[in-house]
């Protein structure tokens, strides 16, 4: 069943990406906030119908009072699949962030193009330094605007019990930007693998944790936002095993 659902659903996911992405062309004539907000509403309310109806993959969302209701603040999310990438940006809750990505998906004729027009943060790779940069200038001037910033602060999907480092990167957008960063958990991995066609149907977990205020010590920022997600992560990805049977 899982095998079908997952067929039927990426059959959905390209078909509808492409059709969206013509049918809201006109939206990239908007400004960036507009027209994250009609992208989200639409793009994303149709994302989440296949994802519930074809793949029988549900979103619980804890943690909410921990989000800032007023202020820029930057979300430090754990990144074991596509999965939060495609759901995070839509969310009404976070007031439609702007999210840290790679530059080459800007390249994919037309569905890219709202990449750009959304305000989302493009990052070219290739240099080290020349990606730093504009991750922290990307992130000064959404944070400025009164958007919201994610980040990966691993850089790259880690499959759930992998270890990989949290870069450094995150501790020189806290210092520069002197945004608190809310820390987020999840457990997506198990049901969305890491470029896995074929999905399990259950329900995805997105835990915001008590923030870390602005002004720490980087190293001591980056002890605590580790420490946070790390447990909070294992926490939900053991409760998910349990209760499916993984």
């Amino acid at each position: 069943m899982n095998a079908l659902r997952s067929i039927l659903f990426n059959i959905f996911f390209f078909a509808g990406s492409f059709f969206w992405s013509i049918a809201l062309l006109w939206t990239l004539l908007l400004p960036e906030k507009k027209c994250a907000q009609i992208v989200s509403d639409i793009y994303g309310g149709y994302m989440t119908l296949i994802e519930r109806y074809i793949l029988g993959l549900k979103l619980e969302i804890r943690g909410v009072e921990n989000i800032p209701k007023t202020g820029a603040y930057i979300i430090a999310a754990k990144h074991q699949s596509a999965y939060e990438t495609l759901k995070l940006p839509y969310m009404k809750d976070l007031g439609y962030p702007a999210i840290i990505l790679k530059k080459e998906l800007t390249r994919i004729p037309v569905y890219g193009w709202y990449f750009s027009a959304m305000g989302q943060i493009a990052i070219d790779r290739g240099s080290a330094k020349e990606a730093l940069d504009s991750i922290v200038k990307g992130c000064q001037r959404n944070l400025t605007a009164g958007r919201p910033v994610i980040i990966f602060p691993q850089g790259t999907r880690t499959a759930v019990g992998a270890q990989k480092p949290y870069k450094a990167g995150i501790a020189k957008v806290y210092r520069d930007t002197d945004a608190p960063i809310v820390p987020m958990a999840l457990n997506s991995g198990l049901f969305w693998g890491r470029n896995a066609f074929f999905k399990k149907s259950g329900t995805v977990t997105f835990e915001f944790l008590p923030s870390i205020s602005s002004g720490l010590p980087p190293l001591q920022m980056m002890e605590q936002l580790e420490k946070a997600i790390e447990e909070a992560t294992d926490r939900l990805v053991a409760t998910a095993q349990e209760i499916s049977r993984f």
